[in-house]
This record gives structure tokens, sequence and C-alpha cells, in this order.
């Protein structure tokens, strides 16, 4: 049984090695379809289960005092890649596109927490805002809202596999959606003469190597003093800052000024330093350790009720966006494009907007990085409604 906080955090450190080098190196299929930190959460709660993990001061003081200390400089380092001028090309037509699809997976999980909140755990409303935050941002911002709400592990659990399960096949929906765009278009009676516009206009600016900067020692290190130095100084600013309610507490505080801090940086020159991504991913494996580790598989037999609701959420959504792409006359890909950069994030937006069009790409990319500011957001938005419900 490990009870040191070194030893707990350094397994956790060695596990999400193993498991990049896996993915990143030896390209093992698995990974295609499920991330890396999915595998880190159920090794971590397995661990955990099994009594690997015991009860500890040290175990807590480590791996929460880790975890306040990164979270915050994650999010700003994620947002570096967020350059506010290439998102204002997007025009105003995407622009509502992509907001109206955000604000139909909104809509979705408040109506399916009316239908649902008799039946699943009383804090269960802090998880369906941190998986609101993701199908709305991504990963990190899951991770955000459910540190700042404090939701039960468990509960947290549950939603991970849900986005985890629900992300695959809707993926594979968008994916799929190419074969009948010309039909849906014929019937939204859609104008894609637009899109041709934004077909150059909004690609990105060369960032990090790209741009001629390596990734070396110095560059690294600047990441990291940056990172850290901005998290303390935004949690103690935070701190000072009135609460106000359930949602807006000071860690909530500390995450909007980063926010703002990682959205004016990416917007300037500084914001292309190599290896911010990097290393916002390293501290995204160790956070979803951390949390993993204090969950366990005995509370898994409540996860099929927990997906029924993903699954609610994910039909009001596409019912909302269909109606939305007849009124509006919509092309299908401004609809799977905006949907998936919501529920899938950066990683799968710039795909799906590739199988429709490769010259578009930038635009699924752009879509991502806009959920990648307001997801964190987004998701506390939708705690603070299912709060009253609750």
């Amino acid at each position: 049984m490990i009870t040191d906080g070194f030893l707990f955090l350094s397994l956790l450190i060695a596990i999400s090695a193993v498991l990049v080098y896996l993915e990143k190196r030896r390209g093992v299929r698995v990974f295609r379809f499920v991330p890396g930190f999915v595998f880190l959460y159920l090794i971590a709660a397995l661990l955990n289960t099994l009594g690997v993990f015991g009860e500890s001061d040290s175990i807590t003081d480590v791996g929460g005092g880790v975890k306040d200390a990164l979270l915050p400089a994650m999010i700003m380092l994620l947002l570096f890649q967020c350059d506010i001028r290439q998102i204002i090309k997007l025009g105003p037509k995407l622009l509502l596109t992509y907001a109206a699809s955000a604000l139909s997976i909104l809509l979705g999980f408040v109506l399916t927490f009316l239908v649902f909140r008799g039946l699943l755990d009383p804090e269960a409303w802090k998880g369906l805002s941190a998986l609101a935050a993701s199908w709305t941002g991504g990963s990190a911002n899951m991770v955000a809202v459910q540190g700042i709400l404090d939701a039960p592990e468990n509960v947290f659990g549950h939603v991970l596999i849900v986005d985890t399960i629900i992300y695959s096949v809707w993926l594979l929906a968008m994916f799929s959606s190419v074969t009948v765009s010309a039909r849906f278009n014929a019937w939204t009676k859609a104008d894609t003469s637009y899109l041709d516009v934004h077909s150059s206009a909004t690609a990105p600016a060369a960032t990090g190597a790209e741009a001629g900067e390596t990734l070396d020692l110095v560059s690294l290190f600047r990441v990291f003093a940056l990172g850290l130095f901005a998290s303390a100084a935004a949690t103690w600013v935070g701190g000072l800052l009135p609460e106000i309610g359930v949602v807006v507490t000071s860690t909530t505080w500390t995450i909007l000024i980063v926010s703002v801090l990682g959205l004016i940086i990416g917007s300037t020159r500084w914001g292309k330093m190599p290896g911010s991504s990097e290393v916002a991913q390293i501290m995204l494996y160790i956070i979803i350790g951390v949390i993993a580790a204090d969950s366990d598989f005995t509370s898994l037999v409540e996860a099929p009720l927990y997906l029924l609701a993903g699954v609610m959420v994910v039909l009001i959504h596409l019912v909302l966006m269909v109606l939305y792409a007849k009124a509006t006359k919509t092309e299908l890909f401004s609809i799977a494009v905006a949907s998936t950069a919501n529920i899938g994030g950066v990683a799968s937006a710039p795909v799906v907007a590739s199988a429709f069009n490769r010259q578009l790409v930038p635009v699924g990319v752009l879509f991502a990085l806009i959920g990648a500011f307001a997801g964190t957001f987004l998701g506390l938005a939708v705690g603070q409604v299912l709060a009253a419900f609750a």
C-alpha cells in the first residue's frame, strides 16, 4: 500500500509516460479512439479500488497541492494557441453557427437534468456541469470545472466514461455526414459560396517551431516559469476577490484571470512560444491522474444512467441544430464542424473539416479554440442553472 505522497505522484507520472509513449511513439491503434488520459483514469481508479493507494495526509496534501498549482497554469498555456484576431475573421454566420451549437448543448444539459435528477447522485449536477464544459470546450475545461465545483470523484468518473463513449460515436457520425452533405444542403437551401472566402482568410499564423523557434531548454524553462508564476499570482488575486453563490468562488476567479491572460498572450508573439502545448498536456495528465486516484470502480453501477443522460443531451443538440440549419439555410459543413469542435475539441474538429474540404481545416481549428476559452465558463453557467434545480 502506498501512503507516501511523493511515491504516489511519481507512480502516476510514470504511468502517464508509458501511455504517452505507446500513443505517440508506438502508434497503438486503440489511442485513435480513446485518449491516453482516459486509460490513465481507469488505471489509477483500478489501483485505488484494489487498495494500492492508501488514505494518508501525505497523499492528500501532495495530490491536492499539485492539482491546485497546475490547473491554472495548464488552462493559460493551452490558450496560447488562441489568436482572437483569427477568430474574428471567421465572420458572423460561422460564429453564429458555433454559438447555436454550444447553446443547444447547454439547453440539452438543462432539460436532461430535469428528467434524470431524481435518479442520479445528489451531486450529479456538478459532474454534468463538468461534462458540459467538455462538450463546449475540451478535457481541460472539464477538469477545470470539476476543480471549481469540487465534483465527487465517482461522479467525475462516470461523466468521463460518458464523454469517451459518446465522443467516439459522435465523431463517426460527423465523418459519415459528408456522404449526405449535398442532399442536406439542398434541403436547407444553403448558399456555400461564402465558405470559399474563409478557406484562405482564416489560416492560423505559424507557431513555435513553424515560426522558426526551436523547442530547447530555454523555451521549456520559459513556458514552465510563465505558467507556474501566472498560476501562483492568479491564485493569490483570486483569493482576494469576493465569492458569489456556489459557482463564483476563489477558484473561479483564478481560472477567469488565467483564461483572459492566456487569450491576451495568444494574440501576441509571446503566444507563439514553442513548448506551451506539450507542457500543458503533461499537466493535464498529472491532474487527471490525481483526480482518478481518489475514485474506485464500486460506484460504476450508476454509469448506465449517466450514459442515458448523455445520449439525451446529444439527441436534443441534434434536433435543435437541424432546425437551426433549416431556419437559417446553413450548410452541413458548418453544422458538423461546429458540433465536433464542441463535443470533440481541437483534436477532432480539423479532421472532420478536412473530410469536407481540406482548405477549410482552419475553420475547424478556430472553432475548437473558441471552445478552449469559453468551455469553462459555459460549464459553470450550466452549473449555476442545475444547482438551482438540484
